[in-house]
């Protein structure tokens, strides 16, 4: 393709207009990494943007075009730069995807992992962050990732391509807020399953006082974990069973908190199946 046309607009909206992308329930994907996790993990792929013209496409772009196996289209290095995340920027191969719809009942923990790990997020601020935050919970095995509140989109290309794949490979699914996890959490527990949801506030939480330090804490059961950008507020703490903090001289991100709490998880479980 050589001239602007509507499909290419389409794309490029979803760069920036979070409403586009979730009312065409489409976004787009950057980067070898992400693509190649997409395809590996089953995603509803739609459509590979390639470069047209020189240099040829690298190795792992062709594979992928080559495969056949989702339709191409391919634009002039002009065209391709008004889809590139970083402007300026020629991307080699960009995808276009369909989002999924993932309810907090779909989650099923990962097969042999023990009680499920669930990773929430209150009011992310950042794609980034959040991209970050879902990476990490991948990392550590959680069985998925909750985003409550109105920040950040999962869909933004910066969060796709924080996530580093993991966006693709674990369930991540809205909560309209906390009163709407803890029905979560109860129904599974009239089911027999044993779940928690533990709050980690920030080091100038009003709370910080009475939350318990996290290396102190039982992880061993199913756990639902909150974090935020700073105070998790009143009606999130309400609905918590256990609050912990994390021991650190200033607030953390939310990446670096979860990161904290799930590597305590992970050595709990890991001494667990030692002994």
């Amino acid at each position: 393709m050589t001239t602007r046309n509507a499909a290419v607009a389409e794309w490029q909206a979803y760069l920036t207009n979070r409403n586009r992308r979730h009312r065409d329930g489409r976004f787009l994907i950057q980067g070898r990494e992400a693509i190649a996790a997409a395809l590996r993990h089953g995603w509803p792929v739609q459509t590979l943007v390639y470069r047209l013209g020189a240099p040829a496409l690298p190795g792992w772009a062709r594979e992928l075009l080559d495969a056949g196996t989702v339709p191409a289209v391919g634009l002039v290095p002009e065209l391709m730069v008004e889809l590139a995340e970083n402007y300026g920027a020629t991307p080699e191969l960009v995808a276009v995807a369909a989002m999924r719809a993932v309810t907090a009942d779909e989650v099923r923990p990962p097969v042999g992992s023990g009680p499920p790990v669930i990773v929430v997020v209150e009011r992310p601020e950042s794609p980034l962050r959040l991209g970050g935050t879902i990476h990490t919970a991948h990392a550590f095995g959680a069985a998925a990732v909750g985003v409550s509140g109105p920040g950040a989109d999962e869909y933004d290309p910066q969060c796709v391509r924080a996530s580093a794949g993991s966006l693709f490979a674990l369930p991540v699914f809205r909560v309209p807020g906390p009163a709407a996890v803890r029905e979560f959490r109860d129904r599974r527990t009239g089911r027999g399953a044993d779940i928690r949801i533990i709050g980690v506030v920030a080091a100038d939480d009003p709370d910080v006082g009475t939350a318990r330090p996290v290396d102190t804490l039982d992880f061993t059961g199913g756990t639902i974990v909150v974090v935020g950008e700073g105070d998790l507020g009143a009606a999130w703490r309400a609905e918590c069973d256990v609050l912990v903090r994390v021991p650190a001289a200033g607030t953390l991100a939310a990446p670096c908190t979860a990161s904290v709490v799930l590597y305590e998880i992970s050595r709990q479980r890991r001494a667990l199946r030692r002994g």
